[in-house]
């Protein structure tokens, strides 16, 4: 067995290829588009790649690919948290310890060159991206922008010596064509006791709406652990790649006397036709997806944010009541919302009152260099 370092474009070609093959007979796994990838891990595409820096490896035995792992700079990271983090992520292998291991090492050598005392992940490439370990799993396939990964994973992280840092937990909830009456309470008071009106997005005026959104994010966030601010550039390129399929009724803004106090995202959970794709290629593979992405019934709860002065208002409740109420009017009365932080207990309560049950867990990991 040998790590190769990714150093053109034919080993970024096999770096992409490698999950397709590696998950083509699980029915769980979500076949991202190919040429979505691409533009996720190439500098100049992603506008992640203004503050930070990767190095991808691949794992070859007999001349077959069987792992690979990418190791991050995320420059963002350390000056918003002034430590020496470095970050792994793209992680797959197949269930070999020497050859986990074996990638764990390229990244952590890399890493440490870099004058990092600490190996995090998986963050693919960041937390403002798909991140964690799928650890606990209710049997259906990840929502939209979420991990997954084999039942061995684990093991091959905590075996290398890497250790719990923090859990994510996704939620599920809905089911029924009305929120729960206690939800319906909340919001009503909330709306009563602060003066908060509601609105959906307008998409004529789409590019103004993001610009909300930046003002709100990075608010709204930014005391969460792990929080790395994301800029205009990235912002924008994230709007972008959603706009095909958001739904306008499903992004909410909560407004006091015409000021935006928070804001929810709701999206059409994309991965249930995307699931139907297994060669990831854009031809003839998009046919498929678009007819099914007619028949989602599943909405994804992205974002759901209040600043620091209106939290505890009941604001959270107001932005749920709206976003269920409408997702039922589109045909998805079920929905996945997370992730949240296990000692986020503020969110977590809001999340269990409201009838929402954790239905996935993901676990970030922490090794020292």
């Amino acid at each position: 067995m040998e790590i190769v370092p990714v150093s053109d474009g034919r080993g970024l070609d096999r770096f992409i290829a490698f999950p397709y093959d590696h998950y083509r007979a699980d029915p769980l796994w979500v076949p991202q588009l190919r040429r979505d990838v691409r533009t996720l891990l190439t500098p100049g595409k992603n506008p992640f790649f203004e503050h930070a820096e990767a190095q991808y490896f691949l794992a070859r035995s007999n001349g077959r690919i069987v792992g690979r792992i990418g190791a991050i700079k995320n420059d963002m990271h350390n000056r918003e948290h002034n430590d020496r983090v470095g970050f792994f992520g793209f992680f797959e292998s197949i269930d070999d310890q020497a050859v986990a291991n074996a990638l764990f090492d390229a990244a952590a050598t890399w890493l440490r060159s870099r004058g990092f005392d600490t190996m995090r992940g998986p963050m693919n490439p960041s937390v403002n991206d798909d991140c964690g370990l799928l650890i606990e799993n209710n049997g259906t396939p990840p929502s939209l922008m979420m991990p997954y990964n084999f039942g061995y994973y684990p093991a091959l992280h905590e075996r290398y010596g890497f250790a719990k840092a923090k859990d994510l937990l996704a939620y599920d909830g809905g089911g029924s064509e009305l929120p729960p009456e206690r939800l319906f309470q909340l919001a009503r008071r909330a709306a009563k006791r602060s003066g908060i009106a509601l609105r959906t997005l307008d998409k004529r005026r789409f590019d103004a709406e993001v610009e909300l959104i930046k003002a709100l994010y990075n608010s709204a966030w930014e005391r969460n652990w792990g929080f790395v601010p994301l800029t205009d550039a990235e912002i924008d390129h994230l709007a972008k790649q959603l706009k095909p399929i958001v739904v306008p009724d499903l992004v909410v803004f909560a407004e006091q006397h015409g000021r935006i106090v928070g804001f929810g995202v709701g999206l059409p959970d994309f991965n249930l036709a995307l699931l139907h794709n297994r060669s990831g290629h854009l031809f003839p593979g998009i046919l498929k997806v678009l007819w099914y992405s007619r028949k989602i019934r599943r909405a994804r709860i992205l974002l759901l944010g209040v600043i620091p002065e209106f939290r505890g208002r009941g604001v959270d409740a107001l932005l749920y009541d709206r976003i269920w109420q409408n997702s039922v009017k589109h045909g998805m009365p079920s929905g996945e919302a997370g992730w949240i932080l296990e000692d986020n207990a503020l969110m977590n309560k809001s999340a269990t009152q409201l009838g929402f049950r954790v239905s996935k867990t993901y676990r970030v990991y922490d090794k020292p260099l």
